[in-house]
């Protein structure tokens, strides 16, 4: 495959980092995702210019769909584990109505 124009390549960047922020991403979520030891934007690009000379713009962008996906899937799990309340049985019920009892009577 032939190489990102400069131009391409800024678009490229631009759109990561817009896309990185309106999931509330950042680089580093972005790095580790494409494998790389470093965040810097610098390490980010030739890892995109990478996947592009490996099959074009469509490789580039099914790997940043696929990323997406992780990502996202790791959020929402995130936040059902997060959210997700335990119900109380009967022991801790009839132990906190009796701590409330003897609250309320001394």
């Amino acid at each position: 495959m032939s190489k990102l124009s400069q131009q391409e390549e800024k678009e490229l960047i631009s759109f990561i980092k817009d896309w990185l922020k309106s999931h509330g991403l950042n680089q580093k979520d972005l790095a580790c995702e494409l494998n790389i030891k470093s965040s810097r934007t610098s390490e980010i690009i030739l890892k995109i210019k990478e996947l592009y000379k490996k099959g074009g713009i469509f490789n580039v962008a099914k790997t940043l769909i696929q990323i997406e996906r992780n990502l996202l899937n790791n959020i929402k799990n995130d936040y059902q584990e997060t959210t997700q309340t335990k119900p109380y049985n009967q022991l801790d019920i009839d132990s906190l109505v009796s701590k409330i009892n003897q609250d309320t009577s001394e």
